[in-house]
């Protein structure tokens, strides 16, 4: 019985909206001012000679209303003609942020917000943005704002709109607690996370406000920190509680760290495609986990150990995964080595390179269109994009092809100035000098190093031409050459004068990953001048010179990127041989340098070492040109040419030089102030060696300093500077204590 009358319900329904139903042979539209009939007519989706009902005319009324454009809508149909009455919105000529003083915030409020300049008044949309301001503020620690709208209407149905906002003060914490099974101290917890309590001294932190977004990062932060420490379940639960009549907030973690877990036994499973002796090292790291707390960042090195696998034996369609099972409180690991499915790159789209031309990107990408798609030789493609230097940022997509198999690959980049204009002195003990640098590392969009280099002090002058194209005729061999040319005036004091001027082309390839060989020939015409002045053994080398070097370098880079590198090694030996010379000598130079990532800052601990040598295989005494001295950069705080052996009062350089420097960044001192990096260091060098003479001190003393040094990415420019302080030196050695070096880019 029930059936039949839901039966005759559902009939009668039918029947109704049929009756209601009208076909509409014409559409008239009334008030509308702006916006044209057919584009309300394509707005509401109305097709004439259609049947309709009440249902249809609310879905048009819905569509309209949804555009934007309309204060008021009604739709009447009369004798098969449609009248489409609307009131259209006022538009926002100018839309105004007042109250906020912070050019950033201002801007970032424009771009969240729906309304803009010249779009549809929407009160709806005006609601929907003060909740959007109100929730952006409240991230950035102002959780007390206030927010009203003015609308002031102008002429012709314009309006202008003000969002009228007062931030009133940021909220502080007062307090960070941590409650709850946390295990390890407060204090220990606190040095982990972001955020801080205020405190009166710390006037230019921002970590000490209230921010949603950062309370986020700290939960992350300490739930990695439990689940490194082997709490596999640990909860991280954040409130914070507001003081009464104060803008102060208490910041409460609740912590719930559970069971700790450790590593059991760890296998690794292949296919029988696959070499087992290819992975043989992974075995003795599994020996040496096991019994140890759980560790998410041991999980992920032995991913990442297993990645650099799959790219040096090339298996390209690869990948690992890991599975966890439990036993009580230890965790077995299997790391399975499977086949993924074969996929390959249809198609690599570049977007953003006004300058930059195509074919050099795409020489710095390890996969190509039509390979198998690799995604960490992809990854390594897009970090050698950034190592470039050339792009302010390297966004990528990765799309579905024509079929499954198939993928495309979108790179949008941003470039920036790669052109640099420097000069920079130094001061100290006895003068100062003075240098110019012109630098561009993508010139004319090619991807070619060019560099110019001029130096002055009070008796010298010399200037240097660099040229390199990495990808020489796009290909993976470089091609690099060199002018140089020196003037040393010392007739007055020291009784020489000394002109040297050549060049040098050199070529280099990677024979293996990360070995980079280099070959050169270099040839030198040198004249030295003497007056009576000048010493005995000075006068000796009195003459004319030409000679041809045969040089070579080997260049093993392992840093996980060029610039602004944050981890890995670089080692770097470098030899010049003579194949024309008077004096044979023979140069060599050894330069090692240590990247390493610590705490939560981030920051940067660098330790590097250098060595030199200069000799002649003949058993001559080397040039006065071809002696050795301590390159600036690696000794600071002593001025450039102005420490080791002396004959009389001049400097003449050793035959051997070697330093060692240790250096690390420092947390920012000013957060709000991202362009500004320091770090502190410590110097030591020696410098020994006179091959001409037994009776000269070859000064074979340690020389030291420690100091500071700041890098400030300014609106024109960098600017370097450092401050240093000498620790141990030779009662010869001048002291500089500062140094400073300013640029501008183009």
């Amino acid at each position: 019985m029930l059936k039949k009358l839901l039966l005759v319900f559902i009939i009668i329904n039918l029947f109704v909206n049929h009756a209601r139903s009208v076909i509409v042979e014409n559409i008239d539209v009334i008030g509308n001012e702006r916006i044209s009939k057919d584009t309300i007519i394509l707005f509401g989706n109305i097709d004439k000679n259609l049947d309709f009902n009440e249902n249809r005319i609310n879905q048009i009324l819905k569509d309209l209303y949804e555009t934007g454009f309309f204060e008021n809508i009604s739709i009447n149909i009369s004798n098969k003609k449609m009248f489409i009455k609307v009131e259209e919105n006022p538009i926002i000529q100018t839309l105004y942020i007042e109250g906020v003083k912070n050019k950033k915030i201002k801007g970032k409020i424009k771009e969240l917000i729906k309304l803009k300049d010249k779009s549809s008044l929407n009160l709806v949309d005006i609601k929907s943005d003060k909740i959007l301001i109100s929730n952006f503020l409240k991230n950035l620690g102002y959780f007390f704002t206030e927010i009203s709208v003015d609308i002031v209407e102008l002429e012709n149905r314009f309006v202008n709109l003000y969002y009228n906002i007062n931030l009133n003060e940021k909220s502080k914490i007062s307090k960070i607690k941590f409650l709850g099974d946390k295990v390890f101290k407060a204090g220990k917890l606190k040095n982990l996370i972001i955020s801080e309590e205020y405190r009166f001294w710390k006037i230019l932190s921002s970590k000490k406000y209230l921010n949603k977004n950062i309370i986020e990062i700290d939960k992350k932060l300490l739930k990695n920190f439990y689940k490194n420490n082997g709490y596999y379940n640990a909860e991280i639960i954040s409130t914070f509680i507001n003081h009464e009549n104060s803008e102060n907030f208490e910041l409460i973690y609740n912590i719930k760290a559970g069971q700790k877990f450790y590593f059991n036994d760890i296998e690794l499973k292949i296919s029988n495609e696959y070499d087992t002796n290819d992975f043989k090292p992974l075995v003795k790291v599994f020996k040496k986990l096991k019994g140890k707390p759980y560790s998410l960042n041991s999980i992920q090195s032995i991913l990442s150990e297993i990645d650099k696998i799959f790219y040096l034996e090339r298996l390209d369609f690869v990948k690992a995964t890991v599975t966890e099972n439990f036993i009580d409180n230890k965790i077995n690991l299997n790391f399975n080595i499977e086949e993924t499915e074969k996929s390959h790159v249809e198609r690599i789209d570049i977007y953003g390179n006004s300058v930059t031309r195509e074919n050099v990107i795409r020489n710095n990408l390890l996969i190509d269109e039509g390979d198998g798609f690799n995604s960490i030789k992809f990854k390594k493609s897009i970090n050698n994009l950034k190592s470039l230097n050339f792009f302010e940022t390297v966004d990528y997509t990765i799309n579905k092809g024509s079929d499954d198999s198939k993928k495309i690959i979108e790179i949008n980049v941003v470039e920036k100035p790669t052109g640099e204009i420097a000069a920079g002195a130094g001061v100290g003990t006895n003068g100062g000098t003075v240098g110019f640098t012109v630098s561009e590392n993508n010139y004319l969009g090619k991807g070619i190093e060019f560099t110019s280099d001029l130096s002055l002090s009070e008796d010298s002058i010399k200037g240097l031409l660099y040229i390199n194209n990495p990808k020489f005729k796009d290909t993976d061999r470089s091609i690099n050459f060199t002018v140089e040319s020196s003037d040393t005036d010392k007739l007055a004091d020291f009784g020489y004068k000394s002109s040297k001027t050549g060049f040098a082309i050199g070529t280099g390839v990677e024979p293996y990953d990360n070995l980079f060989f280099n070959t050169s020939i270099s040839s030198y015409i040198e004249k030295l001048e003497t007056s009576s002045k000048a010493s005995s053994s000075i006068k000796k080398q009195k003459g004319n010179y030409f000679d041809t070097f045969l040089g070579y370098s080997l260049n093993y880079d392992k840093r996980n990127q060029k610039f602004k590198t944050t981890d890995g090694y670089q080692s770097y030996f470098n030899q010049t041989l003579p194949v024309i010379s008077e004096k044979n000598t023979v140069s060599s130079f050894y330069n090692y340098k240590k990247y390493k990532s610590i705490g939560k800052n981030a920051n940067i601990v660098t330790f590097a070492f250098y060595g030199a040598s200069s000799n002649s295989i003949s058993g001559d005494d080397v040039k006065l040109s071809e002696r050795l001295y301590v390159p600036s950069n690696k000794l600071r705080g002593f001025e450039a040419g102005r420490v080791g052996p002396k004959d009389e009062d001049e400097y003449i350089g050793g035959n051997y030089v070697s330093t060692i420097n240790l250096a690390t960044t420092l947390p920012q001192l000013l957060p709000n102030n991202q362009n500004l990096e320091m770090s502190v260091f410590f110097d030591a060098a020696n410098i020994w060696g006179v091959d001409y003479s037994d009776t000269l001190d070859d000064s074979n003393k340690i020389r030291s300093s420690i100091g500071v040094a700041f890098n400030w990415f300014t609106p024109i420019g960098p600017l370097n500077f450092s401050l240093t302080e000498t620790i141990s030196k030779a009662t010869t050695d001048k002291e500089e204590s500062f140094r400073f070096n300013l640029g501008t880019t183009f």
